[in-house]
């Protein structure tokens, strides 16, 4: 029986964790054990803890309470925390997900005690070093033992650090820091969205309880602090959403973000303004998982920052907006389902108009065949010394 602690820390982290956890309690229940740490980087329940609730996902074995604060508060509290629970828990490894600081974390707290790391979404690149998250996943990479990429470009990427194909680090011997094993396993949050989809149509009451037009909206979300912190950043970004609401006569959903939410409440601005008067305008509390799978599946288009909600949209067959300059996951915006748009009122406006304009485009499989969490979970125990 091998022992896992799993760090977990943010929304995509928490839905991410639920499908490995549901493979190890249904399927490897005799041969691995899992201990979920909760570094509580997102700790407000609709961040955090409805996901745990309607995912069915076991109570954090240990919540760290970590809270927010700066990259650098925060990283420093969760690696004392996370090697104080390493020590007493000994682990045979510490499972970590994505590019969070809770990431980061748990990835330096292992490696620097020889407690192998196995990262999971790795060898992801945005090639901008100015994103924390990019600092995050190289460096939690590099510590790693065994790296599971959900696309063969992330394997690529990761082969060009340097890392060792599969096959020449199996030739070398075991894995483990200086040999690590990486990958191709699929998308977690694929395997999610398969799973849940029916279930999420139990929660169709969200429309009728906000007033939304189901089929006929736009939904958006915003977060990034490169879109939030400079309020005229965001006011841009409002302004385009909401031009494009008023000259397409079609409602945009904006599940707000405590971040986002809180820049609107301090902020005396003419677009903020507009935003709030006009009634197509849906500005709603934030959503868990299987509403928001809910509302991907049927809207018109997506209009995003978040890395997790690109990729969502995606899996539901919807062209997506991003709201950044760049994207880790190229895939999408490859094949033309995705445009990058970033922050600029006009890019936003001219790829809404390109999805009017044209079919919905076709949808290759590029993120595995649902069933991620199984390999993960079979290739741990057949290689984890």
């Amino acid at each position: 029986m091998k022992k896992l602690l799993t760090i977990i820390g943010a929304r995509p982290q928490i839905i991410k964790a639920a499908a490995l956890n549901r493979a190890i309690r249904t399927k490897f229940a005799d041969e691995l054990t899992e201990v979920l740490v909760h570094t509580g980087q997102h700790y407000d329940h609709g961040m955090s803890e409805v996901f745990f609730e309607e995912m069915g996902i076991p109570k954090a074995d240990y919540n760290l309470e970590i809270g927010s604060g700066s990259h650098g508060q925060q990283t420093s509290r969760m690696l004392d925390s996370i090697e104080q629970v390493i020590i007493k828990e000994k682990p045979d490894a510490l499972v970590i997900y994505g590019d969070t600081n809770s990431t980061l974390a748990g990835a330096l707290a292992a490696a620097k005690i020889h407690v192998p790391v196995i990262h999971i979404e790795s060898g992801l690149r945005s090639f901008n070093k100015r994103m924390p998250e990019e600092v995050n996943r190289i460096t939690a990479d590099h510590a790693s033992t065994l790296l599971y990429s959900p696309t063969k470009a992330g394997s690529r990427n990761l082969e060009k650090e340097g890392f060792r194909t599969l096959r020449e680090a199996q030739q070398r011997g075991k894995a483990d820091i200086d040999n690590p094993y990486v990958f191709h396993c699929g998308d977690l949050m694929y395997d999610n969205t398969l799973f849940y989809s029916d279930k999420a149509d139990e929660y169709e009451s969200l429309f009728e309880k906000h007033g939304i037009d189901k089929g006929n909206y736009v939904l958006s979300t915003i977060h990034r602090p490169q879109n939030t912190d400079d309020i005229n950043v965001l006011s841009g970004i409002l302004n385009a959403l909401n031009e494009i609401s008023l000259a397409d006569d079609v409602q945009m959903v904006l599940p707000l973000h405590p971040r986002t939410a809180n820049k609107i409440a301090q902020a005396d601005d003419e677009n903020i303004k507009k935003v709030q008067s006009n009634p197509n305008f849906k500005v709603i509390e934030p959503v868990g998982f299987l509403e928001m799978i809910l509302l991907e599946k049927n809207s018109k288009l997506v209009m995003t920052d978040s890395g997790g909600v690109q990729k969502e949209a995606f899996f539901v067959k919807k062209p997506c907006v991003i709201l950044r300059p760049e994207t880790e996951w190229t895939e999408i915006v490859e094949s033309n389902c995705a445009i990058l748009a970033g922050s600029d009122p006009e890019k936003i406006k001219t790829a809404y108009n390109h999805f009017k304009a044209i079919p919905i485009p076709e949808f290759p499989e590029i993120f595995g065949d649902g069933k991620a969490a199984e390999f993960i979970c079979r290739s741990i125990i057949d290689h984890l010394n």
